[in-house]
């Protein structure tokens, strides 16, 4: 089993939206589509699908011209694609093993065939000897390794996953991950996988794509993206402070936030604007002399490089400890809870942060 390459070149008018990308996918590759709620990732899979109408762009997949608008289009039956969402969408009248049949047997297999691979996948996803369970004796996990059988049992020249991880809890999504991983490297499928989860893109796949507002605004090998985030979104997923400003006169500056020259090096020459990236983790912060912006703002000295006075507008709770967010410019400080206890932080508290020019990273703007 080996999927076939996926070319596409979408165009879809909504009222008050409008998709417009390009995805390509080598056979055998898993890319990520990320993006925010509405930036067109359901609408992308569902052209892929079948399920939406093209209003201009084409879809190839192998050899096969499946879409081309406004003329062409192949129903989702014969597209050889199988998209699996949120919901397992499971016949909850079959068990199952039935269920993995029923879909190699509408794919033409014979019925000793259809059962005797039944078998096989529901032990290649764990589920040996539950075959006769119908979806409502199962877990969430356990319904979704039999829709995701199902899916790879038919051989389709590509799998679509729409945020199928998005509805479990969080020890079970990673067992499905990693029982995604492996399938997908074994059978060598083509696949695009939509997710919100940075940790989906890095296990899964090979190339990401950021999708935003309809369009494409990063692509490239996963590793890339993430550590050289071309938006605040990409940012986000990554986990990373990316704060826009200007470079001239062999520094960089925002506001307060003014950075040394070592990343110049990484900025071709007549760069204007840049981004500087760096991980919260990266960012010391400790409170001034003061309770109030005023008071911090009269005992403040010159500025140095990598250091700048804020306030703290929240803060959040993360595995590791406490996220301070502050603002102007909006960096994230990460730190061990009791470090922001001891140091006694809320809301409008100024602080003084300070980052080492090693810790920073320049992204010229497109």
């Amino acid at each position: 089993m080996t999927g076939a390459t996926l070319d596409v070149r979408v165009a879809v008018e909504r009222p008050g939206f409008r998709l417009d990308a390009e995805l390509r996918a080598g056979a055998g590759e898993v890319v990520a589509v990320m993006g925010p709620s509405g930036a067109g990732k359901s609408t992308l899979l569902g052209v892929l699908a079948g399920l939406v109408r093209l209003d201009d762009g084409h879809v190839r997949l192998g050899e096969r011209e499946l879409d081309r608008a406004p003329r062409r289009w192949t129903t989702p039956a014969q597209r050889g694609i199988v998209l699996l969402g949120q919901e397992p969408r499971l016949f909850p009248h079959l068990s199952a093993h039935e269920n993995i049949a029923f879909g190699l047997r509408v794919h033409g297999a014979a019925k000793p065939v259809a059962h005797a691979e039944a078998d096989e996948w529901l032990w290649r996803v764990g589920l040996d000897g539950m075959g006769a369970r119908r979806p409502s004796q199962l877990s969430g996990g356990q319904q979704q390794r039999v829709a995701l059988a199902r899916a790879l049992a038919t051989s389709p020249s590509a799998l679509l996953l729409d945020e199928p991880l998005t509805s479990l809890d969080a020890e079970t999504a990673a067992d499905i991950r990693g029982l995604l991983h492996d399938q997908l490297h074994a059978t060598r499928m083509t696949a695009i996988v939509a997710t919100h989860d940075a940790v989906d893109a890095v296990s899964l796949a090979t190339r990401l794509l950021v999708l935003e507002g309809g369009r494409v605004t990063q692509a490239g090998a996963v590793r890339e993206v993430l550590a050289s985030p071309g938006t605040r979104f990409t940012a986000a997923v990554a986990g990373l402070n990316r704060v826009v400003g200007a470079v001239a006169g062999g520094r960089w500056e925002r506001g307060p936030l003014v950075l040394a020259s070592a990343g110049e090096a990484s900025v071709p020459s007549g760069t204007i604007e840049a981004a500087a990236v760096f991980r919260p983790s990266a960012v010391g912060i400790e409170r001034v002399g003061a309770d109030t912006w005023t008071g911090a703002l009269r005992l403040e000295d010159s500025a140095r490089s990598g250091e700048w006075l804020a306030r703290v507008t929240r803060l959040e709770q993360t595995p590791a400890g406490v996220r301070v967010r502050t603002a102007e410019p909006e960096v994230a400080v990460d730190l061990p809870a009791d470090r922001a206890a001891e140091l006694g932080l809320a809301p409008g508290v100024p602080v003084r942060l300070r980052v080492a020019r090693d810790d920073v990273r320049l992204v010229p703007l497109p």
